[in-house]
């Protein structure tokens, strides 16, 4: 790859090799590795670094190591690898702890009013692990209980937070560069681009809706808003404290 930094290199490197090694071992990776809801039986103290590095297909690796090459070997070319290692695990880990809260949100206020009913959250927790079958299961199967159901079963694998987080930091960095999509062949400067990128994230993952309609793939979009927030914010401290001579390499 023409051009491309050293971490970079290694990041797409690691990427391919995990997505290469699920392709191999199956569905039990997947169940090692994506990242479970925290109150899930299934989840493992390693998956918020671990889910970054695993793909759901060949389409999703592919253009979230395309951003990658595209985008992350200009701020590694200004920041050095140390720095841009640690802002791409920090934006990483800032997509997995929003998309945690808001789950955390959906299962609280779902697991409230089954209490109120008159449920215990063990037997809710023993429904949801299929450790009994009882009145609770009509309940859950209405659409009431989609986002309960969704933030305790769901699962969440990909680099996408992070890549977030480095569109958002060269916005910042280059904000006249111009970008554009396949089906927008109109270049936009990268300070119009991202923020409206984000933006259409927002309504999406608020709106509980897809661009790819009822039957599209499950997009974790407050990951991907997480990932940008936690971009922007690293990328305003370092701008704050340019000048405090501190240096990574």
């Amino acid at each position: 790859m023409r051009n491309v930094t050293e971490t970079v290199k290694q990041l797409i490197i690691i990427n391919v090799l995990f997505f290469i090694g699920t392709q191999i071992v199956g569905d039990a990776a997947y169940q090692m590795l994506a990242m479970y809801f925290p109150e899930n039986s299934n989840f493992q103290f390693w998956q918020p670094i671990t889910h970054m590095f695993m793909h759901g297909g060949l389409m999703h690796i592919f253009f979230n190591m395309f951003a990658l090459y595209s985008f992350g070997s200009a701020l590694e070319h200004f920041w050095g690898g140390k720095k841009f290692l640690f802002f791409y695990i920090s934006c990483g880990l800032g997509a997995a702890l929003l998309h945690t809260g808001i789950n955390y949100y959906f299962f609280n206020e779902g697991m409230n009013t089954l209490i109120e009913q008159g449920f215990s959250k063990t037997e809710v927790l023993a429904v949801l692990n299929g450790k009994g079958s009882n009145e609770i299961v009509p309940i859950l199967n209405s659409p009431g209980f989609q986002n309960f159901i969704s933030a305790y079963m769901g699962t969440v694998v990909g680099a996408s937070g992070a890549i977030y987080g480095i569109i958002v930091a060269f916005a910042y960095m280059f904000p006249n560069a111009e970008l554009s999509l396949m089906f927008i062949p109109i270049p936009i400067k990268a300070k119009y681009f991202v923020p409206g990128l984000v933006l259409i994230d927002l309504y999406l993952g608020v709106s509980g809706q897809s661009i790819f309609g009822s039957g599209g793939p499950g997009i974790a979009h407050f990951a991907h808003v997480g990932g940008a927030l936690f971009g922007f914010l690293i990328m305003w401290y370092w701008k704050k404290n340019q000048f405090n001579g501190n240096r990574w390499n």
